[in-house]
């Protein structure tokens, strides 16, 4: 039997995610120097709140990793992406002398979450703003069908290990919601067909993002990256899924020529 459903975190989730979507929406639509400050803003608190987490102890040297991966990621708009690959790496490396524990852990975590600041900054730039309305929709829809067809359905765990809360039933409605969503797409923009099962795989590219952040909390014994949003915990817990997706839309523009995408 599957245990009773609990709905009281529903509120602050809705409020506090409306909130986001309404940002969002408008730092995505200005663009330029906007939407690569907000970039950098959340970039550096996502940091923070990863340096809080695996040293606890370390305050200030968190506060200055934060600080520091906002400031490159800044900088490395300015620059060729070439030359902007040493500046992505700092954070991370910095991390090896200030926290002095679990290093590893965060060099993997901070290079990610900067590499996909940037990703999103540069894709804003080059591919303009249809291509962020649709990904940061795909992440969006699959958060929202996970989270009422996990509560809906229930049934076998995803990854229990990992992220007790997720069940198979609420990936799989994520995938449905995130095609959905590309065949909106479809319809609205000049996309080719395969919008619809790449919206499936940067579904799932964001449930993975989601999971690797539960895996980092797991492993450190915390339940939220910080207390920022009402609901959802920290940046880092909001946006652990949009890091996913960047990271695999980053990818998918390395290896192939990506159009851009209009009305």
């Amino acid at each position: 039997m599957n245990a009773p459903r609990n709905w009281d975190d529903l509120r602050p989730r809705l409020i506090t995610g409306g909130v986001l979507v309404a940002i969002g929406v408008t730092v995505i639509w200005l663009g330029g120097t906007v939407f690569a400050v907000t970039a950098a803003l959340v970039t550096g608190i996502m940091v923070w709140e990863l340096a809080r987490m695996i040293a606890q102890d370390r305050a200030a040297q968190a506060m200055q990793l934060g600080v520091l991966a906002g400031t490159c990621l800044l900088l490395a708009r300015h620059l060729d992406p070439i030359f902007a690959g040493p500046l992505l790496l700092a954070p991370a490396a910095a991390g090896a002398v200030l926290l002095r524990a679990h290093t590893g852990i965060f060099a993997a975590y901070a290079l990610g979450i900067t590499i996909a600041g940037f990703g999103l900054t540069l894709f804003r730039d080059s591919y303009g703003m249809v291509w962020l309305f649709w990904l940061m929709l795909v992440v969006a829809g699959t958060d929202i069908a996970g989270y009422f067809g996990g509560r809906l359905i229930g049934g076998p765990k995803f990854w229990p290990a990992i992220s007790p809360k997720k069940t198979w039933a609420g990936i799989v409605c994520g995938w449905i919601a995130a095609a959905l969503i590309g065949l909106i797409f479809l319809t609205i923009t000049d996309s080719g067909r395969d919008l619809i099962w790449i919206s499936s795989v940067l579904s799932f590219a964001s449930q993975m993002g989601d999971i690797a952040e539960s895996a980092v909390k797991r492993r450190m014994g915390v339940k939220d990256s910080s207390n920022l949003l009402p609901g959802h915990g920290g940046l880092f817990d909001r946006f652990d899924a949009l890091l996913g997706a960047s990271l695999f839309m980053l990818l998918v523009a390395l290896l192939v020529d990506v159009p851009e995408l209009r009305f």
